[in-house]
């Protein structure tokens, strides 16, 4: 049969009508924004779906975090039983000031190759912060600036200081101040393209340096930073129990923080 003029067809008109209805109780809004990927959450360094490299690199920064906890109980106990075994297997400034007393008493035959055993494993893992910021620019430094009010205060200050000094700031880094100057100037020669062979060799030489002027410090201190050592030694396996019980349980309460 045939519509009259401006009459609409009947399978029209009812599609039109089951069209303005709303949709089902339960029925997903179109308008609800899709629950975003795990790579792309606050707190990730990058701003990319990350490749192979990316993870690579985060699986480096945490496990420097795990190993360094892991270590201090080591160099608790190695600072009173063998401050040259832990400056050649660790580069500590400690132990480097506690072998520059020894030697300055004639107690350490091996200090120069402790020394530059020291140099090259202080900075075994520098190349990560680099790397990281070469892949991400900024964005670990982000990371953990977003940690607190503080670690933003904090970091804001350290890159302030960071541009200011340029390559500079590589032998600026191990200045002892509370402030996370290493980590960012690191991840920064990383980000403004300073090349690796270039890092490297500045930081080894920085390292150095910094060692050195531990090392002349304990000289200098002499006999009466022998005599704490000895003192120290004794007590040295109570310090390695007690900050293994300190790992363990700020581990746990950091743990319960997060499930509550």
């Amino acid at each position: 049969m045939t519509n009259s003029p401006g009459e609409q067809p009947a399978e029209a008109s009812s599609w039109q009508a089951h069209s303005t209805m709303p949709p089902p109780v339960g029925a997903p809004s179109a308008t609800v924004e899709e629950e975003k990927p795990w790579w792309d959450q606050p707190g990730m360094p990058w701003r990319h779906e990350p490749s192979k490299a990316d993870k690579q690199c985060l699986g480096w920064i945490m496990f420097m975090g795990v190993f360094g906890l892991a270590m201090l109980p080591l160099r608790g106990w190695l600072l009173g039983r063998s401050p040259e075994l832990l400056v050649a297997l660790m580069g500590s400034r400690s132990g480097t000031a506690a072998l520059g007393a020894l030697a300055s008493q004639g107690l350490s035959h091996w200090w120069p190759l402790c020394m530059v055993a020291g140099s090259l494993m202080s900075i075994k893992f520098d190349w990560v912060f680099w790397w990281a910021g070469k892949l991400w620019g900024r964005g670990m430094i982000e990371v953990w600036a977003g940690q607190s009010a503080r670690a933003t205060r904090n970091y804001a200050r350290a890159e302030r200081w960071a541009h200011k000094m340029g390559w500079l700031g590589m032998f600026v880094a191990y200045v002892p101040i509370p402030l996370p100057l290493m980590q960012v100037i690191f991840v920064l020669a990383g980000a403004t393209g300073m090349g690796w062979k270039k890092f490297m060799a500045l930081d080894f030489l920085a390292s150095t340096l910094w060692l050195g002027l531990y090392f002349g410090l304990g000289w200098w201190m002499g006999e009466p930073a022998v005599h704490a050592l000895k003192v120290y030694a004794r007590y040295a396996n109570y310090v390695a129990i007690g900050l293994v019980v300190f790992i363990i349980g700020s581990t746990v309460v950091n743990s319960n923080k997060k499930q509550g």
